[in-house]
């Protein structure tokens, strides 16, 4: 019989592999090198969003763009749980336990919710713009060419005329556009003399009579007038802006009197440490200011808080002539006591007190 030569070369190589693997089995954890100990990075992190219904659209655009801009700076993948209500709706959910890291949200009342709640510092406006990412003003939506000839709040007063906005007690959408017609009554009464919160609150009032439905969310109350309910829309200017954009046949009436909308966004602070998600959260707010997502913004119809991009839009937003802000009601502190509260100018209007 024929024995096969082993050449010495193999046998060495076998005796080699046979005693190291003899020193892996016979050594701890820490006999080995100090490269195996070391954690392997995480290169994927979910950011999650809870937003007002009407930045969706908006935020479709964005976020892919924040995903290339971290993933490129970071080598992390970012993945995105996101949740869209009415405005109040959604900050009832996060302090509920709903644990989004960023907000954004109808109105600085709803971040008060937060703050609270002790889910969000209390510096979060120590950002550019004061923590508002994007702008609006309180306008009138109505059927194409305008049937009703509608020009201004006091127009919805008239008999037969039907309006729509959404619920202030659900949404900050709702409240913008109860603030307007309140603040517009104010006006009036100034300029019949002196400035009058009955006067105001009468209008109001007139105002309501007319309201076909109040439903949960600014979207909401957009999509009822697109089904064909109401004549008038009291909405965002933004929010006809990009209906139109996608061919409804609207027109865009805007008051003389109305309010400037202010929306804000935040890191919700005690979620996205719990997290382990701050550093990602902060970045991600802080891109909302640049450029680049102020143009999306704008595209879908916001007033871009950054000056060159609004600059480069200012010709499709026209500056009413009795424009005001929360200030000239007070600020969000008194309107929550005096128009909101449970004994409030609007407990007392659906009251008919």
């Amino acid at each position: 019989m024929m024995r096969r030569r082993i050449s010495s070369r193999y046998v060495c190589f076998s005796i080699m592999i046979i005693v190291v693997s003899l020193w892996v089995i016979g050594c701890s954890n820490d006999d080995l090198p100090a490269y195996s100990k070391e954690p392997v990075q995480d290169t994927q992190q979910t950011l999650v969003i809870g937003a007002y219904s009407v930045a969706k659209d908006a935020l479709a655009d964005i976020l892919p763009l924040f995903q290339q801009e971290w993933k490129l700076k970071t080598g992390q993948t970012v993945k995105f749980q996101e949740s869209y209500e009415a405005s109040g709706t959604q900050a009832r959910a996060i302090v509920g336990g709903f644990e989004a890291d960023v907000t954004l949200l109808a109105m600085e009342g709803d971040i008060d919710k937060l703050i609270k709640a002790k889910l969000v510092d209390t510096d979060w406006k120590n950002k550019p713009e004061k923590g508002m990412v994007t702008r609006s003003i309180v306008v009138l939506g109505t059927r194409e060419g305008n049937p009703l000839g509608i020009q201004d709040f006091k127009d919805l007063t008239k008999p037969g005329v039907k309006v729509l906005y959404p619920n202030p007690k659900t949404s900050g959408g709702a409240q913008w556009d109860i603030n307007a017609i309140y603040g517009a009554g104010l006006k009036m009464s100034e300029e019949q003399g002196s400035r009058d919160p009955e006067v105001a609150k009468q209008f109001l009032e007139q105002v309501h009579e007319n309201v076909e439905s109040l439903d949960k969310s600014g979207r909401s109350s957009m999509a009822a007038f697109e089904y064909g309910v109401g004549d008038v829309i009291v909405t965002y200017e933004n929010e006809l802006f990009a209906r139109i954009q996608k061919g409804k046949k609207y027109d865009i009436v805007v008051p003389r009197n109305t309010i400037l909308i202010e929306n804000p966004a935040a890191v919700v602070s005690a979620y996205a440490d719990k997290h382990g998600t701050r550093e990602l959260a902060e970045a991600f707010v802080q891109y909302l200011w640049s450029e680049e997502a102020q143009r999306i913004f704008a595209k879908h119809g916001f007033r871009s808080v950054n000056d060159e991009v609004y600059n480069e839009n200012r010709s499709k937003y026209p500056t009413p002539m009795g424009l005001f802000d929360i200030e000239y009601l007070g600020g969000w502190g008194q309107v929550r006591d005096t128009i909101y509260a449970k004994r409030g100018v609007w407990y007392q209007v659906l009251a008919g007190l």
